[in-house]
């Protein structure tokens, strides 16, 4: 019963055994390892992109601060949502690595608002050489309230960048799981939607740690690879990078786990709405929000249930207090780990 976080789930077998495998004897180091060039050849297949360019690095941190900054300059802005992981989760990595430009937080929910963009967008380059210059829209996909962007809304918002020059950043750490729930192609999801640079995440969905930036302009390759070696993030031994995105990627394993995923954390939505608990919002991939008593919560901890509670702490006086949590269900959770907990929920 643990539902803490995709992050803690363990790495596919499948996957293991590349790495095992790669294992074997000296390689090429850097990024020049065999492996390397089936990555790449497997990644521009399954994005219909024969000249995007592919590097991988070990964390979603790296693939988001490092992708956005080939697209910005010091003095400008990236527009984002406030609950964006590149907001939250990332220790101003983004303004460190594009060397201090700073977050426009766009306001609404998770799901950032055409409208909302195109005002955030209009309020900056309104103060000449003393403000901020307009930089690139990070999308971030599925988003931290587990909110995926449907492929109208996707070209809806990148019309809006376009319509004032700028690019578009996807954090796509989850990006298996909202390709799951829309139905649709990797093409259709980034490149035909408007996105310049996304970051592909395989850590959250059975890999080791392993991370895929794609630049669908391959003239951005030459900076990256510069930035990637100044910020320490070019691995010597490449290959065990490669054999897991080459294992995450084979026979269509990455759609496999993330179908996996999305059809647990459903089940798990189903039996909590069942039981009476509020869903904060719809669940729409592997992550849920939900609220019900304090008393409950405390049953399912004493039980070895996992979860993190959401702004909300077990201990207080109420048992009736309605308390917040997520649940997160990774690749490897299980339809009977699911009914254990509603049992005792």
């Amino acid at each position: 019963m643990f539902f803490t976080s995709d992050n803690a789930g363990p790495v596919h077998p499948k996957i293991m055994e590349r790495v095992v495998a790669a294992n074997e004897g000296p390689a090429m180091p850097y990024g020049a390892d065999p492996i390397m060039d089936e990555v790449r050849d497997a990644i521009r297949t399954t994005f219909e992109a024969p000249e995007a360019v592919v590097y991988l690095v070990a964390t979603g941190t790296a693939a988001n601060a490092l992708g956005l900054a080939c697209y910005t300059q010091p003095w400008q802005t990236v527009f984002c949502t406030p609950m964006a992981h590149i907001s939250e989760d990332e220790c101003n990595a983004p303004e460190f690595y594009s060397g201090g430009a700073k977050l426009t937080l766009v306001p609404g929910s998770d799901l950032m608002c055409p409208d909302a963009l195109r005002t955030a967008i209009d309020a900056e380059e309104s103060r000449g050489v003393h403000g901020a210059q307009r930089g690139p829209v990070s999308l971030t996909q599925v988003t931290e309230h587990g909110g995926v962007y449907s492929l109208d809304a996707l070209h809806a918002l990148t019309g809006v960048a376009k319509d004032y020059g700028l690019p578009v950043h996807m954090d796509g750490a989850r990006f298996a799981n909202a390709l799951v729930a829309l139905g649709c192609s990797p093409a259709e999801m980034t490149w035909k939607a408007g996105v310049d640079v996304v970051s592909f995440g395989g850590t959250k969905n059975g890999c080791m740690g392993v991370e895929a930036v794609i630049f669908f302009d391959p003239a951005k390759a030459w900076e990256f690879e510069l930035r990637r070696k100044r910020a320490a993030h070019l691995f010597s031994k490449h290959r065990y990078l490669s054999a897991q995105m080459a294992g995450y990627l084979e026979n269509g394993l990455w759609l496999e786990l993330a179908e996996r995923a999305n059809g647990t954390a459903a089940r798990l939505a189903d039996g909590l709405r069942e039981a009476g608990a509020e869903l904060l919002y719809e669940p729409r991939a592997n992550m849920i929000f939900a609220a019900f008593p304090r008393t409950l919560h405390k049953r399912l901890h004493e039980a070895g249930a996992k979860y993190y509670l959401w702004g909300s702490k077990l201990e207080g006086d109420d048992p009736d207090e309605r308390l917040a949590a997520r649940f997160v269900c990774d690749w490897s959770r299980t339809h009977d780990e699911v009914d254990a907990f509603l049992a005792l929920l």
